[in-house]
């Protein structure tokens, strides 16, 4: 039977299993004995320092264990994704969309291939396969490559050391309603002088049913493989070399295609050296080969449609490949600290279609791109006395597109900019004062940051029409300058904590995507650039009233305005607010998570980005979830979880329109969220 055609039923019996593993006999503690050490299940995030995030995506989740990148960026508070249903949705941090948000695993960018961003860059990343995730927000960064307005997001894997031979390994067991079912390896073999990391994982899930009972087409399919081979001289020195391979497939309720390849190559190579002097501390140099072959097609998950724009079966393989790398260098000297460097990548994208099952593999490959960029950036902070110090960065970048494409557009009429080429000097820089209280545990920031940002390949390549006057979107758009102002404060004591997190900016030239058409011929996209004035905030705060209780709750508001027209500036997530309880001896542990969404009445119709575009106002909804955890022993721990209590009926503001391929209406209606969603999970460690 195929995916498309599974229909899993409300697991019963893994409620039963949820209810057992609650009901399991414990072993009594003394009041006086230490708890054991516990994993907490992830569902809000607090600040590390100013405008950073930090947190391990391998700790138990909830709602149920993220299947991509996007859907774990979803427990900071700012992000939310546009949603297409089961899995691959496409992340957005305050409001803000593809190429503003920099993504980086293991320091290499992998940016996806296909036009419509169906295998966005988190698609790619299985989040418990990583140690840590760091979230900076605002362009209050210059270390990580340009462009990144929005915030950098780095999943990183860390260096495993060995004082003596010896094997670590962790991994996870996951079953769920609707078909879920996870798996997760991470095994390391060292000794001092070495080490061989693998990571692993696969996961999958059948169409899951909204509250109502209604079949939401949003199944997929999932596994990744990496090797680290790591040469560990001394304590100081690290070369690693890296490889990495995965596939998967994805059945979509709001895309004319599904996704039937998302065939992944990785390589990668670091040098690492620490502690070279009182003044040159370190160097760290890494090369990277990225490869995403991308297959989309109306066949494999579905039936074609025969009163849609795509009536035959018929496929396209898009493949997009990204080399790169940089070297930075670490400086201390009288009170200051500095990383200073250089980084450079460069990107071929090429395509290939055709009519008929399978007849795609029989065409030529044809490239209709090819980006490149080169950057220095120096980065430092400047300790001004003991509680204050002032953190800067300046960077200027190099970058490149050239068009490859011969002909546009269904009817493939002839390209005007054919074999040009574009570049762009893009400048960025940012300044940031840090004060801690001495009377209190109080900390605040205030920052001033700027970033240019090129137009991206879906920017350039896959709009039908320009700005007016343009002869396409590769000639006509301009690159995105963004100024922005962050403040913000955080308080910390034994019993309680609490931060917020504000911002206001103005974005000259800001890429907007209009769509018009539709029917038979499918919509139609114009790129053009407007001015535009965004703000928000994130606040958040965590009472501790006894060592085993732990109350939170975190609120994120995001507004935009189309400084150009006067409108709302599309996209824009709704206010957002989560509330936490959690309650844990060392043994047993139990939380519930209530997340309450505003209804979103400012919209710009049919306005929006290369994927998503806004539908009309949206309503607010309320969930409920609950989970309970029990520690067998340090080494096996069992979590267990139901979200979406109630079975709500609702759906995300950021969605895509169905599909009518499945019975959507023509009218814009957005997908459905999961009903009640049981699951269960096993961790285990060696």
């Amino acid at each position: 039977m195929s995916t498309s055609q599974r229909k899993t039923p409300r697991a019963s019996a893994l409620s039963l299993a949820v209810l057992a593993a609650f009901a399991s006999p414990s072993t009594s503690f003394a009041d006086d004995e230490p708890p054991l050490p516990t994993e907490v299940i992830v569902i809000t995030a607090s600040p590390i320092s100013a405008l950073t995030w930090e947190t391990d995506p391998r700790l138990p989740r909830q709602p149920v264990p993220a299947s991509d990148g996007a859907d774990y960026l979803k427990t900071v508070p700012g992000f939310s994704a546009v949603r297409n249903g089961g899995t691959n949705g496409d992340p957005v941090l305050r409001g803000m969309f593809g190429s503003r948000l920099n993504v980086l695993s293991n320091d290499g960018a992998m940016p996806g291939a296909c036009p419509a961003r169906m295998d966005n860059p988190l698609s790619y990343v299985s989040p418990e396969t990583y140690d840590k995730l760091v979230v900076v927000k605002g362009p209050q960064t210059v270390l990580w490559g340009p462009g990144a307005s929005a915030g950098t997001v780095r999943f990183e894997r860390e260096t495993p050391r060995f004082d003596e031979p010896g094997v670590h390994a962790t991994g996870s067991l996951l079953a769920g309603a609707f078909g879920r079912a996870d798996a997760v390896l991470d095994a390391t073999a060292g000794f001092a002088q070495g080490y061989a990391r693998l990571s692993a994982n696969h996961a999958q899930a059948d169409d899951y049913e909204d509250g109502d009972g209604k079949t939401v087409p949003s199944s997929w399919k999932k596994w990744n493989t990496d090797l680290a081979l790591g040469w560990t001289p001394d304590a100081d020195t690290v070369v690693e070399f890296s490889a990495g391979t995965g596939d998967g497939e994805a059945r979509y309720a709001g895309r004319g295609m599904d996704g039937a390849q998302f065939r992944r190559q990785s390589y990668g190579l670091r040098l690492e050296r620490k502690n070279l002097g009182p003044v040159l501390k370190s160097v760290k140099a890494s090369v990277y080969y990225n490869l995403a072959d991308h297959v989309m097609d109306n066949y494999t998950l579905r039936e074609p449609n025969p009163m849609s724009s795509m009536p035959m079966p018929m496929a396209a393989d898009v493949e997009r490949r990204t080399q790169g790398g940089r070297v930075a260098v670490d400086w201390t000297a009288a009170g200051l600290a500095l990383t200073s460097g250089i980084d450079a990548l460069a990107s071929r994208h090429r395509d290939r279609s055709a009519m008929g099952r399978g007849a795609y593999r029989d065409q030529p490959w044809a490239t209709d791109a090819e980006l490149r960029s080169v950057g220095v950036f120096t980065e430092g902070s400047w300790a001004i006395e003991a509680r204050q110090r002032v953190v800067a960065g300046l960077r200027l970048d190099r970058a490149e597109a050239t068009d490859k494409r011969q002909t546009t557009g269904m009817m493939a009429m002839p390209n005007p900019t054919a074999g040009q080429t574009r570049d762009e000097t893009l400048k960025a820089g940012f300044l940031r004062y840090e004060r801690e209280l001495s009377t209190l545990p109080l900390g605040w920031y205030a920052g001033l940051g700027h970033t240019e940002r090129m137009p991206d390949y879906w920017e350039l390549f896959s709009a039908d029409k320009g700005p007016a006057g343009a002869a396409n979107a590769f000639a006509g758009l301009r690159p995105e300058k963004t100024t922005q102002l962050d403040v913000g404060a955080q308080y910390r004591s034994a019993d309680w904590s609490a931060w917020v997190s504000a911002y206001a900016g103005r974005i000259a030239d800001y890429i907007l995507f209009s769509y018009g058409g539709g029917g038979m011929m499918g919509l139609t996209s114009t790129a053009t650039n407007v001015d535009a004035n965004i703000r928000g905030a994130e606040a958040g705060v965590e009472l501790r009233p006894t060592p085993r209780w732990k109350l939170g709750g975190t609120l994120a508001y995001a507004w935009g305005e189309n400084a150009t027209s006067g409108q709302a500036l599309p996209q824009m997530p709704p206010l957002e607010a989560r509330f936490s309880a959690r309650w844990d001896d060392g043994r047993w542990s139990f939380g519930t998570l209530l997340r309450a969404v505003a209804a979103q009445r400012r919209v710009a119709l049919d306005q929006g980005n290369v994927v998503g575009r806004d539908l009309g106002a949206s309503a607010g909804f309320v969930t409920l979830a609950l989970n309970g955890g029990y520690r067998f022993d340090e080494r096996l721990q069992l979590t267990a979880g139901v979200d979406n209590l109630f079975d709500r009926t609702y759906s995300e503001h950021l969605n895509l329109a169905g599909s009518a391929d499945f019975g959507y209406p023509a009218d814009p209606v957005r997908i459905h969220e999961t009903g009640r969603n049981v699951w269960v999970k096993l961790n285990l460690s060696y």
